[in-house]
């Protein structure tokens, strides 16, 4: 009698089914990435130093030349001298350029050591972690512009106040200036994003970002239709047209909706420069 032997089917294990990254764990990995770097601290406290400098600057110069000043001369500055004052041209110049050098070492401080390799095979949705990094940096910055855009306005007119000539955030023009100043940080940091993804190299992208948002508008000529229009396509000229008013005598004017579409393209622009080419290369 032959003996049936018994087999037995050997199933193989399944395999483990990987968990997608929730975008809320991305983002509080880019948190910490981003304050685990030295060079974050150093950067915010020397922007807010920088900033904070120009404006205190200003207004005392304004302070210590107000007793030259005759009553028609005072009374104008009272209307938009002080405006003026709570966040110069010389301190959002500065806010551009530091908030768009965070922007930039977000991304370089991965792809110039190689750790970007790291982070994408931990996490193979590349695009997921580029937009994780984007909304980090639009937080961090929107805070860092919305704390100077205060701080300064706070000294302008602590300083301007010796002299009976500060005004309140009621004064005409003072919350949209303000506005328009916490919202230039966060725009400057994303274009420094979108060009450290497609450069890669700290030296060329912190040169082409202060080439892009701060030489190129000193450039052009204000004489010009051809370049007043690209003038108005600016990040700094923007920021001007919507926080402040329209000069009577400037030639071909600008309006405040169509500097805020500016800000919007540029946004737009940077995001995708940062998104599409993460798939391209690692270096």
């Amino acid at each position: 009698m032959t003996s049936l032997a018994t087999t037995k089917t050997v199933v193989p294990d399944a395999p483990a089914l990987e968990l997608k990254a929730r975008f809320t764990d991305l983002f509080a990995a880019e948190w910490i990435k981003l304050w685990s770097l030295r060079s974050t601290p150093w950067a915010f406290a020397a922007t807010v130093a920088a900033v904070l400098t120009v404006t205190v600057t200003a207004a005392c110069a304004d302070s210590q030349n107000w007793t030259q000043y005759d009553e028609e001369h005072r009374e104008y500055f009272r209307m938009f001298g002080t405006v003026g004052d709570s966040f110069p041209t010389g301190a959002a110049t500065l806010l551009i350029l530091g908030a768009g050098a965070i922007g930039a070492t977000t991304i370089l401080g991965e792809y110039t050591t190689g750790m970007i390799r790291t982070t994408f095979t931990a996490v193979p949705a590349r695009r997921s972690v580029m937009a994780a990094k984007m909304a980090v940096v639009t937080v961090t910055t929107t805070v860092l512009g919305m704390a100077l855009a205060l701080a300064s306005f706070g000294a302008a007119q602590g300083i301007l106040s010796g002299q009976d000539a500060a005004v309140g955030f009621s004064h005409h023009g003072v919350v949209r200036l303000l506005v328009a100043s916490a919202v230039l940080a966060p725009v400057s940091a994303l274009v420094g994003m979108g060009l450290a993804a497609v450069i890669r190299h700290s030296v060329l992208t912190i040169v082409a970002t202060i080439t892009l948002l701060f030489v190129l508008p000193s450039l052009l000529n204000s004489q010009k239709h051809l370049t007043v229009s690209l003038l108005h396509m600016t990040v700094l000229q923007a920021w001007g047209r919507i926080g402040r008013d329209q000069a009577t005598t400037a030639m071909w004017p600008w309006t405040v909706a169509g500097a805020c579409t500016v800000l919007a393209v540029w946004v737009v622009v940077a995001a995708m420069l940062a998104l599409f080419t993460s798939n391209h290369r690692d270096q």
